[in-house]
């Protein structure tokens, strides 16, 4: 009789010691998922920017700067309104705050040319006066793109602005005047540089210095120093709208990962048309829905981690697939926005994982691209990459698949990129530190003590609410009193 051989024995057995778990890989590229973290990380750190009291007041010095500056612009011939509400809003159109087309735009780059940046929604026109769903005349564009008819607004205000629209004659002898996006922005750039002229001709102790005013496109780009600081505005004429686009009420249907955090009230108080048109749209006439207003709602429902990725991985992208241009951040936001959507609140929380997000963004994005297929967050049947050719979508997508082969080399790449913008603003800094900034009403010396709680008190708004957008409400005829909104809560 044979006896069977003895079992080997069991992991974890007496006298036996347990081999440490093995370090977590990414498949495709073989990079550890620790050392991926460790990296968006030190990206992080590198890219949020700490305030200290003296460059707080620079940042209020020039917003009132410009706040000013469009009081001014409203009083030139009374075409904007005199009590108006801007959304302001941290990072500058070609951060992808807004969707707009970033071809036309000039590149400017961080550290070279500015260290800070902003995007600033002034309305042209306002329709705030109605509850139900807005229906437009999207009879002449492509999805997610509208004209403005001035029939919906009183004759004061046709007369005001029939100079910045195109006319349309029908059959019956009606005359249609159709609200134009580029004769707004010429008539806007033209404008602010009157009355940058004006200021100039006057400028006062401790007054921000006008480093450069460009129209690129539709948007008026201006570039102030204050003090040591260098501050990019973006400033973008749009039409403001209270309720919700009827072309989007499908959407308020569906299930949503911000349910029952936030109110659909928060959601939907709003939307805009910014100027910029579809791939075939008519650019005099074209308008595109911008829902930035919500987006400043939903980001308050995104875990820190997968904000972290996003940074990481719009500061990758961004440096990639910058020619051709077919690729905006604005496409990667819509696209973390559907994640947010698809996956378990749970996970999108884990502190941890900001190495697969960051991977996930990557393999969404390439597969957006080589299916030619980005659908808008709100308006889903509106497809953003529609109008590109295999070609282009083809060329990005192997970009981005040697990013997905070595992340924590493009990550690398980033962080130094940031860290030299970094170094050139500190150089900045030194070489302006020697005088302070008198505030623009101060007769110079010190700083006087109403602007100094004003920078502490801006310099907490800041600490306390990384990342998030504000609104401001400003009457023109009184800009010593800023009133802000972070989010929901005023101050």
């Amino acid at each position: 009789m044979k006896m069977a051989a003895p079992l080997a024995s069991k992991a974890g057995a007496a006298g036996t010691t347990s081999k440490p778990p093995f370090p977590e890989l990414d498949f495709r590229s073989g990079a550890r998922v620790e050392e991926l973290n460790k990296l968006i990380q030190e990206f992080t750190k590198h890219d949020q920017r700490e305030y200290d009291d003296q460059r707080a007041l620079e940042i209020h010095t020039a917003k009132d700067f410009i706040f000013s500056m469009l009081g001014m612009v409203q009083k030139l011939d009374q075409k904007l309104p005199v009590a108006n509400e801007y959304l302001l809003l941290s990072g500058g159109v070609r951060e992808g705050v807004v969707d707009i087309d970033l071809d036309e735009l000039n590149v400017y780059a961080r550290g070279t040319d500015y260290d800070m940046d902003f995007t600033l929604l002034v309305p042209a026109l306002k329709l705030h006066d109605r509850n139900q769903p807005v229906t437009l005349d999207m009879r002449h564009s492509a999805l997610c793109h509208s004209w403005l008819s001035l029939r919906l607004f009183d004759e004061g205000t046709i007369s005001k602005w029939k100079d910045c629209c195109t006319i349309v004659d029908h059959i019956n002898g009606a005359t249609n005047y159709f609200f134009s996006p580029t004769k707004v922005a010429d008539w806007f750039y033209d404008s602010i540089s009157i009355v940058l002229s004006e200021i100039q001709k006057k400028p006062q102790r401790g007054m921000p210095k006008v480093e450069k005013v460009e129209k690129n496109g539709t948007i008026i780009s201006i570039i102030l120093g204050v003090g040591s600081s260098r501050m990019l505005y973006d400033i973008v004429p749009v039409v403001s709208f209270k309720g919700w686009p009827a072309v989007a009420q499908s959407w308020l249907m569906e299930n949503h990962f911000w349910d029952g955090k936030i109110t659909e009230e928060e959601v939907i108080s709003g939307f805009y048309l910014v100027p910029a048109c579809s791939y075939k749209g008519k650019k005099d006439n074209e308008w595109r829905l911008s829902f930035a207003r919500s987006e400043v709602q939903l980001k308050k429902c995104i875990s820190s981690s997968l904000m972290q990725a996003y940074q990481a991985c719009k500061a990758i992208i961004i440096k990639l697939l910058s020619r051709p241009k077919a690729i905006s951040p604005y496409h990667l936001r819509s696209m973390m926005l559907w994640a947010c959507d698809r996956l378990p609140a749970s996970y999108l929380a884990q502190e941890d994982y900001a190495a697969h997000f960051l991977l996930g963004l990557i393999d969404d994005l390439q597969h957006c691209l080589v299916n030619k297929m980005c659908p808008n967050y709100f308006i889903p049947q509106c497809n953003m990459l529609e109008h590109l050719s295999e070609e282009t979508v083809m060329l990005h997508a192997r970009k981005l698949s040697s990013v997905r082969s070595d992340p924590a080399e493009h990550l690398r790449t980033a962080i130094e990129h940031v860290k030299a913008a970094n170094r050139l603003t500190l150089e900045l800094q030194r070489r302006g530190s020697t005088t302070s900034i008198p505030s623009p009403q101060s007769d110079g010396g010190d700083i006087n003590q109403p602007d100094d709680r004003l920078a502490k008190k801006l310099q907490q708004l800041v600490t306390e609410n990384p990342g998030k957008s504000i609104s401001v409400f400003i009457n023109p005829d009184d800009v010593t009193r800023p009133h802000f909104r972070i989010d929901d809560k005023f101050f």
